[in-house]
């Protein structure tokens, strides 16, 4: 009975030390910010159109992170330039508004269609205030492209995931 318990308490001791160990990186991990918000920026290019987005890669429940479009076109925009964005992968955000401001949007079953007036020049700019909503728990996936003569273009792939 004796070594039973010997080595039940030596299968504890390890386990407990295991544990500790996980738990104790998991706190190193936090305080160095590895599970924090990390930015990334996607592009892509088509018919002569460019666009980039930088977003965040990684974040957690209630961080501000950064969502920003920029589109270019040689030659500039006719009167509007319209972005196709996946509606569900604002579902994780708190918003404070774009800048600019759209001057139309609209939605359907997937997709989020923001309307803008061209800007002097070829290059667009549009930010996205926004922070991780408290209630979050899963990552989101998307896309953002140019509207343009009615079908999208130069689509880049967004994707967020969060953690604890």
């Amino acid at each position: 009975m004796g070594i039973e318990t010997a080595a039940a308490d030596r299968a504890g001791l390890w386990g407990r030390r295991a544990l500790l160990i996980l738990l104790l990186v998991f706190v190193l991990c936090g305080a160095s910010g590895l599970l924090g918000v990390h930015s990334t920026t996607s592009s892509a290019q088509e018919d002569g159109w460019a666009v980039s987005m930088r977003y965040a890669a990684t974040a957690r429940a209630g961080l501000d992170v950064p969502w920003e479009v920029t589109v270019r076109h040689t030659g500039g925009f006719g009167k509007e330039i319209t972005l196709a964005v996946t509606a569900s992968s604002f579902d994780i955000l708190e918003s404070q508004g774009f800048e600019p401001e759209p001057s139309d949007e609209t939605r359907d079953a997937d997709t989020m269609y923001l309307t803008f007036a061209s800007p002097p020049g070829d290059t667009l700019v549009v930010s996205f205030d926004a922070y991780i909503k408290p209630s979050a728990q899963e990552g989101r996936s998307g896309t953002v492209a140019v509207l343009t003569g009615g079908r999208r273009v130069a689509a880049v792939p967004v994707h967020t995931v969060l953690f604890p």
